[in-house]
């Protein structure tokens, strides 16, 4: 059986137990496109079906977008890894951290690096026993209530409050995944004087022609734009709230240009992005990023006290490190599924996964609209038959 039949059929059976409306793949290997499959509905109620060309909302998977842009700052020699976030945020100016259930001043200004790294204290909304979480939580709320509005918080806006709020920890002292990406967008507006959707489009979108990629979906093509659904006990529903400030409908360019969450994208556009990754920054004779940027970018590691709380905190990335906004492989004996050494890449909240792994020549990408999905089983079981299939033979 071909492989794209297999990845067919295990998403087939996903879509018939109501695990997931619908779902897209793409492997590509040594440039060349080795399966693609699609099934289920990307509106079940019209009766659209989940095709190639379906937009989607990457959420977390535009990190790896984020850092890009920040690499291109870097190798420019325009931005700093080292240089603290309050030089360009003045909200990051005497940041407190919450220690010991007080507020303290914080010993070190957060930096470029802990932003790349997420090392920087700051959290995501949701943990009720830390205070950083839930200034967030409330922070995201006054976004959400003004998404729609003239006063709609902006990017750098939003950045600089989040500068106001305690970190969870000294800078560069532990790991927390949280909103680092999104005030690093903030950081590339001021350091380009641009906003970072502008940035993002001349400098990525453009050269690498992802014209499906963007922070909304214009009008034209809303009629590709998938649905988001949600488990329930009686079974999959429509899902139609803004989450993370970030508008679901996607019908109007947003105030908030979210480095963290805010992308919409295609299978074959981010697959522009993931083979110029793949090839040392070079897409179809356009150099976008240099080789060695992108040799740091995809080789990044925690420092070992880090490293530690990420493996104790995230199990299903166990063998991993991260850095530079991605998960990097360094111990594939480790992993709950199969890889190989060196293999990158993020996933979304929405189930969006990407992974290119230069070892074997190989990107895998996948999309899905189901809430709360992250990396879910049926992405470790589609990983897995691919991997077996088309990587064995140089794993010797």
């Amino acid at each position: 059986m071909e492989l794209s039949q297999k990845l067919e059929q295990l998403i087939e059976k996903s879509v018939e137990k109501k695990e997931i409306a619908g779902a897209n793949i793409l492997v590509i290997q040594d440039g060349k496109e080795k399966a693609f499959a699609a099934g289920g509905h990307a509106d079940i109620k019209a009766g659209r079906k989940y095709e190639r060309d379906t937009i989607v909302r990457l959420y977390s998977m535009s990190k790896p977008v984020t850092s890009a842009a920040a690499m291109l700052l870097m190798e420019r020699g325009l931005l700093d890894p080292g240089a603290f976030v309050e030089e360009f945020l003045p909200g990051f100016h005497n940041a407190i951290v919450a220690e010991g259930g007080k507020l303290v001043p914080a010993e070190k200004p957060v930096r470029i690096c802990d932003l790349l790294n997420m090392t920087s204290g700051l959290m995501y909304g949701g943990d009720i026993t830390s205070v950083c979480s839930m200034e967030t939580e409330k922070l995201f709320d006054r976004i959400k209530e003004h998404l729609y509005l003239e006063d709609a918080l902006t990017t750098q806006e939003i950045a600089n409050r989040l500068g106001l709020i305690p970190l969870q920890f000294q800078p560069g002292e532990s790991f927390q995944y949280g909103t680092s990406a999104d005030v690093l967008g903030a950081v590339i507006e001021v350091i380009s004087g641009k906003s970072f959707g502008e940035f993002l489009k001349e400098e990525f979108f453009e050269p690498l022609g992802m014209k499906d990629t963007a922070f909304y979906v214009p009008q034209e093509k809303q009629n590709r734009l998938a649905k988001v659904y949600q488990r329930t006990e009686d079974g999959l529903k429509l899902y139609t709230e803004d989450h993370l400030g970030i508008m679901n409908a996607m019908k109007q360019e947003p105030a908030f240009e979210s480095g963290g969450a805010g992308l919409v994208s295609t299978l074959d556009d981010y697959a522009k992005f993931a083979s110029m990754l793949m090839q040392d920054g070079s897409y179809q004779g356009k150099q976008i990023l240099k080789t060695q940027t992108v040799r740091y970018m995809t080789n990044g590691s925690l420092m070992p006290w880090q490293q530690e709380v990420l493996d104790q905190c995230w199990e299903g990335i166990r063998g991993y490190t991260y850095a530079n906004l991605l998960r990097i492989q360094k111990d594939p004996g480790k992993s709950p599924l199969f890889t190989s050494i060196g293999e990158y890449g993020w996933d979304g909240w929405l189930g969006a996964y990407f992974c290119n792994s230069p070892k074997d020549g190989l990107t895998m990408l996948l999309t899905m609209q189901l809430k709360d999905a992250g990396t879910t089983s049926l992405t470790r079981r589609l990983k897995n038959v691919i991997w077996s299939e088309l990587c064995g033979g140089r794993q010797k």
